[in-house]
């Protein structure tokens, strides 16, 4: 029987980011489909293949072809537990990506090899760094036209900020692209495919010195003359794979391949399960102490709330990152924030939508609760004698609001309760004029596409129709006077500023401008004003 130690030794926990389109979904299917754990790999926007990606669960996402909610998905590979973390890649959902991280213990940046380092990964990078997690980067799309694999790498270090260590090498690209030379075998893998997204075939996997015969028939004079030009360059420069580097955040082991076409997927996942770490510890924010993964109690928090993943029984799942110690089913705990006791009677084992009952989890594994509607974004559940309080999740400021009204008023409570789930998932954030009732309310999100995504689910969720009406605010404010001594009622404001409050009954300012706020800000000098409410949901 193996010990507490053993397996939370052999879990893998890591997140993917990217920017739309870069292939972190397609990479997510290879990786299960090589660990068995899917026999068919659903393809994101294929046209010959009915189905869609395992982590695309949601009708939106097979229907627009994009990620709009993270995934959790777990699979066995080579004595070690894995739990990828998919996250969505388009910058309308980012706050889901933004909480993601914060349950990982790495992550996989998957770039472009013709685009480069963009936009959101930039934003998503940043978040990586504030933890301080390993950073693997997998250059995607090798069977494209790409750009010089030593410019992208240049790219990576001068825009990111972190230093690269090529794991391996690509041989040509577009249709001439051959595979990849692995530099700590000094071996050659080399692909076929069809162009499918299935196409799993090897052609031929040798181990073969630089300059071979052999090795030329394989890949090509041409492909084999510039593969050797490069790789003396790379070992000229005499760089050698510091770990501590790449387990503080400070250097990002690169790989090149095809996600699509499967080239350099599996090599990909033996180093990077080589390399990344085990669980890493959280810090306790009771006693500023971090929390030891392999201490006997357990204790965890939620980082994640998806209503409606069973469609027939309209449950709420709290999604758990285990933080020490082991998970068993039907253990007593304590909610921190609720103060109260619990009994873990359920606990799941996710694959997206797909669940199963699990006895027993570890540190580092994720597993699905069943909410009753006591859980929050950032609550911690713990067990035994000695309690823990993990960190809250920040809130991040949405950038556009829109009044959002039900169409039929007889579907008040439906529409009511809708609001309410969605909020506490945190898919938007939701705001009410002080006094007002929840027959119109404010939504606040990130990006435009959350409001289709809010409307859709509404009515195919709740059965609930809605109008929306564009706002003008585009700032808001977390008032942190306390609201027992504070009359915000009397604060001098501009004609267009709105009061609101959230859920929770916390009081907020939405502006239409920056002036306004500098505005507020003059006029009540005793105002204190935050961009960020670091509670929870």
């Amino acid at each position: 029987m193996s010990t507490l130690t053993d397996q939370i030794s052999s879990r893998r926990t890591f997140a993917i980011i990217s920017h739309p389109d870069a292939g972190k979904t397609t990479l997510t299917e290879k990786l299960l489909l090589y660990t068995g754990s899917i026999q068919t790999a659903g393809s994101v926007k294929g046209k010959s293949s009915s189905k869609h990606a395992v982590s695309d669960w949601m009708d939106i996402e097979k229907q627009r072809g994009i990620s709009v909610t993270s995934s959790v998905l777990q699979f066995s590979y080579d004595g070690y537990c894995v739990n990828i973390l998919d996250t969505p890649g388009h910058q309308d959902f980012s706050e889901d990506t933004y909480r993601t991280l914060m349950a990982a213990d790495a992550a996989v940046m998957v770039i472009d090899g013709a685009k480069g380092v963009e936009a959101q990964t930039k934003k998503l990078f940043k978040v990586c760094t504030l933890r301080h997690i390993p950073i693997f980067t997998f250059v995607n799309k090798l069977d494209r036209e790409t750009r010089d694999p030593f410019d992208l790498m240049e790219e990576i270090e001068t825009v990111l900020g972190i230093g690269t260590y090529p794991m391996n090498w690509p041989i040509g690209c577009g249709q001439n692209f051959r595979g990849v030379f692995d530099r700590q075998t000094r071996r050659v893998i080399a692909f076929e495919g069809d162009g499918h997204a299935n196409a799993t075939k090897k052609v031929a996997e040798i181990e073969a010195e630089l300059g071979d015969a052999e090795l030329a028939n394989l890949i090509g004079e041409a492909n084999h003359a510039n593969l050797i030009d490069d790789i003396q360059l790379l070992d000229g420069a005499g760089d050698e794979l510091d770990l501590d580097a790449v387990r503080t955040g400070k250097l990002s082991p690169v790989f090149f391949g095809s996600a699509l076409t499967n080239f350099g997927v599996e090599p990909f996942l033996k180093e990077f399960l080589r390399l990344t770490p085990t669980p890493l510890p959280y810090t306790d924010c009771l006693t500023g102490d971090p929390v030891d993964p392999m201490r006997d109690e357990f204790s965890g928090f939620v980082f994640k709330i998806q209503a409606n993943m069973d469609k027939n029984h309209r449950d709420r799942i709290a999604f758990v990152r285990i933080c020490s110690g082991k998970f068993e089913r039907g253990m007593d705990a304590m909610h921190m924030q609720g103060g109260k006791k619990l009994k873990l009677a359920t606990g799941t084992s996710l694959m997206a939508d797909d669940r199963a009952t699990v006895d027993e989890a570890y540190a580092g594994d994720i597993v699905g609760l069943f909410d009753p509607g006591i859980f929050s974004i950032g609550d911690t559940v713990c067990a035994g004698k000695c309690r823990v309080q993990y960190p809250e999740i920040p809130t991040f400021a949405p950038e556009i609001f829109a009044r959002v009204t039900q169409v039929n008023t007889l579907k008040r409570k439906q529409f009511v309760k809708g609001m309410e789930e969605l909020a506490q998932e945190g898919a938007i954030q939701i705001f009410r004029e002080p006094g007002f009732g929840m027959e119109s309310v404010i939504v606040g999100v990130v990006g435009v596409l959350q409001l289709d995504v809010l409307e859709q689910r509404l009515k195919s969720e709740y059965g609930v129709e809605v109008r929306r009406q564009a706002l003008p605010y585009s700032e808001i404010r977390w008032i942190m006077n306390d609201p027992s001594t504070y009359d915000i009622a009397k604060l001098n404001l501009t004609s267009d500023t709105l009061r609101v409050e959230d859920m929770r009954g916390r009081k907020l300012l939405l502006f239409t401008s920056a002036w306004n706020v500098n505005w507020a800000s003059e006029r009540n000098a005793d105002l204190e004003l935050s961009e960020v409410g670091n509670f929870s949901i």
